[in-house]
């Protein structure tokens, strides 16, 4: 997306790559300073971001940074939130969510494939009650902020 439309400042170079820099600076300060619940939290928020930058480059017709965007959702999916269910505390609800994580999965990778907006938004709207109800039990797995 950055390669194809450069913002330049008065010197020449790409402001933009800077921008991605400080915003990876935020968010790897909040990954360390969070608790379990909330780094789960950005799991979720994460995946969402990553969804809504594959539909803007699916209508952008920027294929590279279409893979890009679901290749995050599908690693965050995979690699974050299904890996990090507990089985055996969980038991048929941690089952359950690694079948709909495992379904997402697929519908993410036929996303990718057929440049699939609606495969996307089933993404969205699948995982949306999760990040809704994950962050409704916040005040009682963190605390009071203060």
């Amino acid at each position: 997306m950055y390669a194809s439309h450069p913002a330049s400042s008065r010197f020449g170079h790409s402001a933009l790559p800077h921008a991605d820099m400080y915003s990876r600076v935020g968010v790897e300060t909040s990954v360390c300073d969070a608790s379990p619940h909330r780094l789960v939290a950005l799991l979720f928020d994460g995946f969402a971001e990553s969804a809504a930058q594959a539909k803007a480059a699916i209508a952008a017709k920027q294929t590279e940074a279409k893979g890009q965007a679901i290749g995050r959702a599908a690693r965050i999916v995979e690699e974050g939130l299904k890996a990090s269910l507990d089985h055996q505390a969980g038991g048929a609800l941690a089952a359950d969510l690694a079948d709909l994580y495992a379904y997402i999965g697929l519908r993410l990778t036929q996303a990718n494939l057929r440049n699939d907006m609606a495969a996307l938004d089933e993404c969205l709207a699948l995982m949306q009650p999760l990040r809704e109800a994950w962050a409704s039990i916040a005040p009682q797995v963190d605390g009071p902020r203060g």
